[in-house]
């Protein structure tokens, strides 16, 4: 038995950010407990190593989703991080705040100072940007954020002018005044290294005497005297341990972790407490409800131009690489391979852009079976255009399958519920042809490989959407911040409804996605926690 001020549960990109800063003053005790282990790991610490880490259990929760009907009833596989520093650990890396509009309607929807102007402070406190500070850009924080100018490949430059085509203007900084157009993707990389969470918060943090760090400990049940958090049953190399909480229990565990830990300690849907033998301490019905996800389609060209596979398919070209990097930190295995994209209007008429598009300059049809193929690429040139729509209106949900804590949950997306879904989708696929048509770009297609050119009318678009659309790995809303008792989970100072001394702080309080990657607002809503936390506690 221990005891501290706050136990956070989950060492991810916002339960890092929440240990550093809830220990920073010196006055409260921090533990930080971490079902994974050490994130000191090669292929961890290379931004490329991505490819490794994809299918490696060890620091990878490795989750499957229930076959989705509107995916012709194929599963969807979701690698989470099980290690310190989470998903920031094993994710692309991509740098995206996502727009203004997208934390306004959090406010609009009923959270009080989640609006842009109460978030932009903590993207501004939580980075180190390459090119400077600014209004909106911040210059000393802790997450250092790399401009891959002059270092990405020069396949890039092709979309860059094929967009221009297009009309679609360039954009140096998709994290700047605006988020439309095409560019080049800032990635969380330092001195060639990940810029993990990890890296950021805990490495500077881990000698403070108030802060202990627990790996390899699985949180099991949250411990309640009455309808107070008063700590965590974790286990931890094969021994049930406790540690109790004088403050709080925050929650930090991810989209999937955090609202399976809550319904294992009896807060959830009331009918599956019941079913599972769980006794009830509060029903909540949003716990696991309200699941988003941004799903994205492929499109994989054989080019003309020479691209990263000549680099990375050859045993020799590997070897050069890996020399290259270890000698420089610099070169393709410094980078990610999302190295462009943009964020485009799917029609007219909108007001904000509601595509992502990606722009890698690698292919990979041939990968072996059940291996990423960042590292497998073709054995000729091509590249790789992606879209995915920024804004879903389908909810998907996530459920406990029985009592034992060590049990995957059941994983419901329900991608392409709505029509609209489908639609964007759709419109985003047709933007990749209009992308591929260009001169641009044309001049350098030597064949669209996928979906080929076979495909083309919207009944054989749709149906090769349904065939191969795959997620990005972007969870949220399951623990729904908002004012509705009976469907939010946590209140606008992200406290738990029904309990005391319980908060939660990761993506599954998203009200609705961002436009764009997720793990930048991430550790922004740990930035904003611990104030939100500090300022509660203050004088007590």
């Amino acid at each position: 038995m221990s005891e501290y001020d706050f136990i956070i549960v989950g060492a991810g990109s916002a339960g890092c950010a929440l240990a550093n800063r809830l220990s920073e003053n010196g006055r409260y005790s921090v533990m930080l407990l971490e079902a994974g282990g050490s994130d000191r790991n090669f292929w961890i610490q290379v931004p490329i190593g991505y490819g490794k880490t994809f299918f490696r259990k060890s620091v990878n929760w490795m989750y499957m989703s229930e076959p989705v009907p509107a995916l012709d009833g194929r599963q969807s596989y979701w690698p989470r991080g099980k290690v310190l520093g989470g998903s920031s650990s094993i994710n692309a890396m991509v740098f995206v705040r996502g727009q203004p509009q997208d934390f306004d309607t959090w406010q609009d929807m009923g959270n009080p100072g989640w609006g842009w102007d109460g978030v932009l402070p903590y993207f501004r406190k939580l980075e180190t940007n390459d090119r400077g500070a600014s209004d909106v850009r911040g210059g000393d924080g802790p997450v250092h954020i790399k401009t891959t100018d002059g270092e990405r490949h020069p396949l890039c430059e092709a979309f860059f002018q094929a967009g221009s085509e297009l009309q679609y203007p360039y954009n140096a900084d998709f994290n700047g005044e605006r988020q439309d157009g095409v560019g080049g993707y800032q990635i969380n990389v330092k001195d060639g290294l990940r810029m993990s969470a990890a890296r950021a918060y805990l490495a500077p943090a881990r000698k403070r005497a108030n802060l202990r760090i627990e790996t390899l400990a699985h949180a099991t049940s949250i411990l309640f005297e009455g309808r107070r958090a008063a700590g965590i049953v974790y286990r931890q190399k094969g021994a049930v341990r406790q540690a109790r909480a004088r403050r709080e229990v925050i929650l930090a565990a991810g989209a999937i972790n955090t609202p399976q830990l809550l319904q294992l300690s009896g807060i959830g849907p009331a009918a599956l407490l019941k079913e599972k033998g769980i006794d009830i301490l509060h029903a909540a019905e949003g716990v696991g409800r309200h699941l988003q996800d941004h799903l994205c389609i492929d499109y994989l060209y054989r080019s003309k131009a020479p691209s990263l596979n000549e680099q990375l398919y050859p045993w020799y070209g590997k070897l050069w690489q890996g020399m290259k990097y270890l000698a420089t930190r610099k070169g393709p295995l410094s980078l990610s391979l999302n190295q462009a994209g943009g964020f485009v209007r799917s029609r007219p008429g909108l007001e904000d852009p509601d595509i992502q598009l990606f722009f890698s300059p690698v292919s990979y049809t041939k990968a072996p079976a059940g291996k990423r193929p960042l590292m497998n690429p073709d054995p000729f040139p091509g590249f790789l255009l992606s879209a995915q729509p920024t804004k879903p209106t389908s909810r998907g949900h996530l459920a406990i399958r029985s009592a034992d804590p060590f049990e995957a949950p059941v994983i419901h997306p329900n991608y392409l519920e709505t029509e609209k879904d489908v639609q964007d989708l759709l419109a985003g696929a047709r933007i990749l042809r209009r992308f591929a048509e260009t001169p641009a770009l044309s001049a350098i297609i030597d064949a669209e490989l996928d979906p080929g050119p076979r495909i083309h009318s919207d009944e054989d678009m749709i149906a090769d959407i349904r065939a191969r659309a795959a997620t990005v790995f972007h969870p949220v809303g399951t623990c729904r911040m908002g004012p509705d008792p009976e469907k939010d989970v946590v209140d606008a100072r992200l406290s738990v409804r029904g309990c005391e001394g319980l908060r939660v702080a990761d993506a599954s309080i998203f009200p609705t996605l961002t436009s764009g990657n997720t793990n930048a607002p991430a550790i922004m809503v740990g930035e904003k926690a611990a104030d939100l936390i500090l300022a509660d506690h203050a004088g007590r």
